[in-house]
């Protein structure tokens, strides 16, 4: 009997907070279940990456934790998925916060700025969503608008917190996007920041009608691909389908090696 083929690995950055379940109300990692069965629609399997260390505003020694586990973490998957949530903190790309930011958290900044790193550093295939999308930004040296309502006068990417706007997108040629999205896609947003300065080696894949950037890419790398919308909140699998597909090919070359 010829075994079954692997589903390649893909690691899956999570929230760390409080949380209420049945009876129990715990600190615990959180991921909303949609892109667990975007990554599973696609073919490949979700493995959670927790954020570590102390709680908000403790000392902690998340960084040096997360650097001691974070090659042999690579080593084991084969694509990253990092998702949406809080605000990264404003300190990470040269800013101080403006009052209205909220959800920051310093341990996951530190996961996802390091697992992303490496995750780039031997070319697996990454996905940012959202929150993901700027943290990939801001790795390459790239700032962040705080406030887009203030820029562009208006909510429309994000109605209300916890709401979602439909935005429509327009991808650029040659892309790992317009490949696999068309040349325009209606997209649902919910972001009250985005990319100002872009980060080196980053190429923009998709911008707003308004002109906002909602998508970019690492040149130099098979697919690494940030989106500032989520798809998995109206069930588009195509993003994740391209970077599970990526990550099959890299499953494969493990298997021969």
């Amino acid at each position: 009997m010829s075994s079954p083929v692997r589903r390649p690995l893909i690691g899956v950055t999570t929230y760390r907070q409080d949380t209420r379940w049945w009876s129990w109300d715990r600190d615990a990692a959180v991921v909303p279940g949609g892109y667990l069965d975007m990554v599973v629609a696609a073919g490949g399997w979700p493995v959670l990456i927790p954020p570590v260390g102390a709680a908000a505003g403790e000392p902690s020694d998340a960084a040096g934790v997360v650097a001691s586990a974070v090659d042999p973490l690579m080593d084991a998957l084969d694509g990253l998925l990092v998702i949406g949530g809080g605000d990264l903190s404003a300190g990470r790309y040269g800013q101080e916060p403006d009052p209205r930011n909220g959800g920051e958290s310093d341990r996951r900044d530190d996961l996802e700025l390091q697992v992303l790193d490496a995750a780039l550093d031997r070319d697996l295939p990454v996905l940012a969503v959202c929150r993901g999308h700027q943290v990939l930004n801001v790795l390459f040296g790239g700032t962040l608008v705080q406030q887009l309502p203030d820029v562009l006068g208006s909510a429309r990417h994000q109605p209300q917190a916890g709401a979602f706007g439909e935005v429509t997108v327009h991808t650029e040629p040659a892309t790992h996007v317009r490949r696999l999205l068309g040349e325009q896609v209606d997209v649902l947003c919910s972001h009250h920041q985005a990319v100002d300065v872009l980060g080196e080696s980053l190429l923009v894949s998709a911008r707003s009608d308004d002109g906002v950037i909602e998508a970019v890419e690492v040149l130099g790398r098979t697919f690494a691909v940030g989106v500032q919308w989520h798809p998995e909140e109206n069930g588009d699998v195509r993003l994740f389908a391209g970077l599970v597909d990526a990550a099959r090919d890299v499953a494969g070359r493990r298997a021969q090696a």
